[in-house]
């Protein structure tokens, strides 16, 4: 057979380098399914039958890295590339004389497509709509989110050094790195998706990796309200707010959905405005064409060139913004966004952690705090009074699903406290035998102070949408605790 760059000339797909596929070509692909942990821990007194075919396929994957031309992979649409490396490894497993079925060439075929150009084992997962999460705990544990519920996968990596190389290919995408010096990282994939690595010392027991998937469609208030994640009226009065330029904060702690809310929050923005976004990691979905998108930058190996949050707001301001969006609060740019909020850039939003509404007003004060600004309590509070409009809680309920439980307002100062009015809530009703939980959106009776604001900019909003009352479908409580109720 001839050299593998006589049959294929393609291109480079961003996830591959030279370098990259020549260092695989130490550790062949160990396809996740057909190895089980028992495999691996086993002595090999004797190959057995499933031996001899693992290791005829590392030396096919060998041979491939050995026989790619590197330097004229620049050609062939991904298609056209997947299928000259089918016929590539059926001719070499004709070779190795290995019994293979033409299904389990094509399904080979595309494990080594993966291994060379993409994330290995983990691309059937990233593919899966279905998953939201991908939990990774060394290099033999694999765990999903699916449906708001975790379960492990058949999915592994051929020993630590594999999943390192995964790893590294992850974060050096974005300009990222992590060694011993650097072992915590913050990083994301070409399609957004948010990724946390912690690697050895940190680590204990091997690396972990976290990723956050997002669906490749935009999640609009339709879509949140058909899953439940809030009624049409809650969802409305958001709309109205976010298209009036009131300023929003959504509140929360991980996987809550923060970030998904933001993204349906900015269909409601015109699409004649600015936006400036401030990630660590880039992410955001945002529905519109004018978005200039900024993320923070680590310091390099000498421990110099990081820049902050704080220095990306401050340079956005010099940037014509309509609006402001922080991907997440964490720190002293909490000074820079309230500031902000209150020089003229009204309709900003920004993400942060905490438990209840009026936690998130406690962590921006903390936050603040944390600048070392001569400021006093009280002056922070009246910035924060006077700059947020709306603060959003959502939560992951014990069940997996996600719900906005609150959605409250800032109505001004009473001496140094902040003042709050509560507009709409969700109230946990009750645990079905599934663990299911049962609960109804309510709206408090309260009129909002900004709906006054959201009217004069030509906004309808019913009139009625503010009544007390059960918003949605009544909830019904499970026989059980109907009967302990009526005792």
């Amino acid at each position: 057979m001839g050299r593998f760059s006589d049959v294929i000339k393609g291109r480079q797909t961003p996830a591959v380098t030279a370098a990259a596929a020549r260092a695989d070509a130490d550790a062949p692909l160990i396809a996740p399914q057909l190895v089980t942990p028992k495999q691996e821990a086993a002595p090999k007194p004797a190959p057995r039958p499933n031996d001899a075919r693992m290791d005829a396929k590392m030396k096919i994957h060998s041979r491939l890295i050995d026989e790619i031309d590197l330097s004229s992979l620049d050609t062939l649409s991904e298609p056209e590339l997947r299928e000259r490396v089918h016929d590539v490894v059926a001719a070499l497993a004709t070779e190795e004389r290995l019994l293979m079925n033409a299904g389990e060439i094509r399904q080979f075929a595309a494990e080594v497509f993966d291994e060379m150009t993409g994330l290995g084992p983990l691309e059937p997962l990233l593919k899966d709509d279905a998953i939201a999460d991908i939990l990774i705990n060394g290099h033999e544990q694999v765990y999903v989110e699916r449906g708001g519920e975790l379960e492990i996968t058949p999915v592994k990596f051929r020993d630590e050094p594999h999943l390192l190389r995964i790893i590294n290919r992850i974060v050096s995408q974005v300009g990222r790195r992590v060694d011993e010096s650097m072992p915590l990282c913050d990083a994301r994939l070409l399609d957004g998706s948010r990724v946390n690595v912690a690697i050895a010392p940190i680590a204990v027991d091997g690396p972990l990796v976290s990723i956050r998937k997002f669906s490749k469609k935009p999640f609009t208030f339709d879509k949140l309200v058909e899953f439940g994640a809030m009624p049409k009226e809650v969802a409305d009065f958001l709309y109205a707010a976010c298209k009036s330029r009131v300023t929003i904060l959504i509140s929360g702690g991980t996987g809550s959905g923060k970030t998904t809310l933001l993204n349906a929050l900015s269909q409601s923005i015109s699409h004649k405005e600015r936006l400036i976004t401030i990630e660590d990691a880039a992410e955001l979905q945002l529905q519109q064409p004018h978005v200039a998108r900024m993320e923070t930058r680590p310091p390099n190996v000498e421990g110099k060139g990081e820049i902050r949050q704080r220095e990306l707001v401050k340079n956005a301001l010099r940037m014509r913004p309509d609006r402001v969006i922080l991907g997440e609060v964490r720190g002293e740019e909490a000074f820079d966004m309230l500031q902000a909020m209150n020089t003229g850039h009204e309709g900003s939003m920004a993400t942060l952690h905490a438990n209840t509404p009026r936690d998130a007003i406690t962590r921006l004060e903390q936050m603040v705090a944390m600048g070392d600004m001569k400021i006093t309590p009280e002056a922070v509070a009246g910035q924060i009074a006077s700059a947020i409009g709306l603060i959003v809680q959502a939560t992951r309920m014990s069940d997996g699903q996600r719900k906005i439980i609150s959605v409250a307002e800032i109505t001004g100062m009473e001496g140094a406290i902040i003042q709050m009015q509560e507009i709409f809530n969700y109230t946990k009703l009750a645990t079905d035998s599934d663990g299911k939980v049962i609960g109804e959106h309510r709206a408090t009776g309260i009129r909002p102070k900004c709906l006054d604001h959201i009217l004069t900019r030509g906004i309808k909003v019913p009139a009625d949408l503010f009544q007390p009352r059960t918003l949605g479908p009544k909830a019904v409580l499970p026989e059980s605790d109907l009967a302990e109720d009526g005792a």
